[in-house]
C-alpha cells in the first residue's frame, strides 16, 4: 500500500491485531494524532487548524480498513500535500464547503464491503452533529468509539517511530545549545522565545511552540512577555519542535550568570528525582506509582505544592498522549512505550524523552547533558 514515498512506519500489525481483538472492520481518522499517524505526514499551518477543530467545515478523514485498501476523504486544499507526502496511494476529494466529507467516507465504506459491520470513529472528537449524521449515513452499522484503540496502538513504537522521535530530540537540543548559553541580563523572554522558535524553523521543524518565563515571573502559561531576564533568573522551558510529525520534548533548567549555592542545591535535588523517576519508566509499572514516587520525593525534599504531571506518552501531532503519569492512571507501562519524563515543582524544569525497554528506560534525547545546571551569560 505504500507508494513511492517510504514504507508505513505506523504500528500497523498491532493496529489489526487491536481491530481484531474489539472486532472492527473498518476506523474512520478524524483527529491530528490518529489522521497524521496513520497517513504518515503533518499538514502545516492552516491545513492543520482543520485538524484540530470538530467544527471545521474542511475536515479532512482517513478511512483504514481491516483489509483492503485505505482511503483519504480530502478537500481540495488539502489534497496535494497528500499525493506528495503520504504513504497512501487512494485520495477520495470532495467540494469545500459544499460537500460532507462524512458522506464520502460512508461511501468508501460501502465499497469496502463494510457499511453494515462495526466502524470505528472517535467519540473524543467527532462532534455531537457529524455523531448523528454518521448514525444516518450508515443506519445497518454498529457504530463504536475507537478513541482507546488509537491510543493503545499509538503508544507501542515502531523501530522507525523511535528513530523519529530521536531525530526531533536531537533538532531541539541543537536548538537549545545555539540560543540558551546566550542570553543575557536585559534579553525578554519574548525575544528568547523568537530566537529558540526560529533556530528550530531553521533546523527543519515543521513548527514548534512552547513556554519560557523568568522565575520572577508568576504566570508561567501566560505566554512570554517583555520581561527582562536578570543575573540570577532561572530560565524555565517547555518546548515541542516537531520533525517530520514527530516531536522533540525536552526542558532544560538555565541560570543566567553564575547561580548560587542554594541555586546549585536545588538543582541538584530536581536533577537526582528527575533521573531516579526515569529509572521507574521499566515494563510492568504502573503510571500511577511513579507519579506518586516523584511527587512523594520532593515533598521529602521541602517542596511546596504537588508535581502536577510526572511524564506522559509521545507521539505524531501532539506532544502530550496517553498513558498520562498522574494519580488516577491505571495505566501500565509497556516494552516500546516512549514516555516524557517531567517531575518537577515550580520553575525547576527537566524533561527528557525516553524508550521503555527490557533493558531499563533509554534516553532518546543526550545530546545536551543535565549533570549541572546550564549557565548563560
Amino acid at each position: 500500500m505504500p507508494n513511492a514515498h517510504g514504507k508505513i512506519i505506523a504500528n500497523v500489525e498491532r493496529l489489526h491485531a487491536l481491530m481484531d481483538e474489539e472486532g472492527f472492520s473498518a476506523i474512520v481518522a478524524r483527529s491530528g494524532k490518529n489522521f497524521t499517524y496513520l497517513s504518515g505526514f503533518a499538514y502545516p499551518g492552516t491545513l492543520a487548524r482543520h485538524l484540530e477543530f470538530p467544527d471545521s467545515p474542511r475536515e479532512v478523514l482517513l478511512v483504514w480498513p481491516r483489509t483492503g485498501e485505505p482511503a483519504m476523504v480530502l478537500n481540495s486544499y488539502a489534497a496535494p500535500l497528500a499525493r506528495r507526502d503520504s504513504w497512501l496511494e487512494r485520495i477520495e476529494v470532495v467540494d469545500d464547503y459544499a460537500e460532507s466529507p462524512y458522506h464520502r467516507v460512508a461511501d468508501v465504506l460501502d465499497q469496502l464491503g463494510v457499511a453494515e459491520e462495526t466502524i470505528g470513529f472517535e467519540k473524543s472528537y467527532v462532534s455531537a452533529n457529524r455523531w448523528d449524521e454518521i448514525a444516518a449515513l450508515l443506519p445497518k452499522a454498529r457504530i463504536a468509539d475507537s478513541t482507546e484503540l488509537m491510543d493503545r496502538v499509538r503508544w507501542i513504537k515502531t523501530p522507525e517511530e523511535v528513530a523519529a522521535l530521536e531525530a526531533g530530540a536531537r533538532l531541539l537540543d541543537e536548538a537549545y545549545l545555539e540560543v540558551l548559553p546566550t542570553v543575557r541580563p536585559g534579553d525578554t523572554e519574548r525575544l528568547v522565545h523568537s530566537r529558540i522558535i526560529e533556530s528550530c524553523l531553521r533546523r527543519g521543524a515543521n513548527w514548534a511552540h512552547g513556554i519560557l518565563n523568568s522565575s520572577r515571573n508568576t504566570v508561567a502559561y501566560g505566554g512570554e512577555s517583555d520581561m527582562a531576564f536578570e543575573a540570577g533568573d532561572i530560565i524555565r522551558n517547555d518546548y515541542v519542535s516537531y520533525l517530520n510529525g514527530y516531536p522533540g520534548h525536552q526542558s532544560r533548567s538555565v541560570c543566567v550568570g553564575t547561580p548560587s549555592d542554594e541555586q546549585k542545591k536545588l538543582y541538584r535535588i530536581t536533577r537526582d528525582i528527575y533521573r531516579a523517576t526515569i529509572e521507574r519508566c521499566v515494563p510492568g509499572a504502573r503510571t500511577a506509582d511513579i507519579y506518586h514516587f516523584a511527587n512523594d520525593s520532593f515533598h521529602e525534599a521541602g517542596f511546596q505544592g504537588n508535581v502536577s504531571l510526572a511524564g506522559h506518552g509521545v507521539g505524531a501531532w501532539w506532544h502530550q498522549q496517553e498513558p498520562y503519569m498522574v494519580p488516577s492512571s491505571a495505566r501500565v507501562l509497556e516494552e516500546g512505550m516512549v514516555v516524557a519524563l517531567e517531575p518537577h515543582i515550580g520553575y525547576w524544569h527537566l524533561q527528557d524523552m525516553v524508550l521503555v525497554t527490557a533493558d531499563g528506560p533509554r534516553l532518546l534525547s543526550p545530546l545536551m547533558s543535565t549533570d549541572e545546571m546550564l549557565v548563560a551569560g
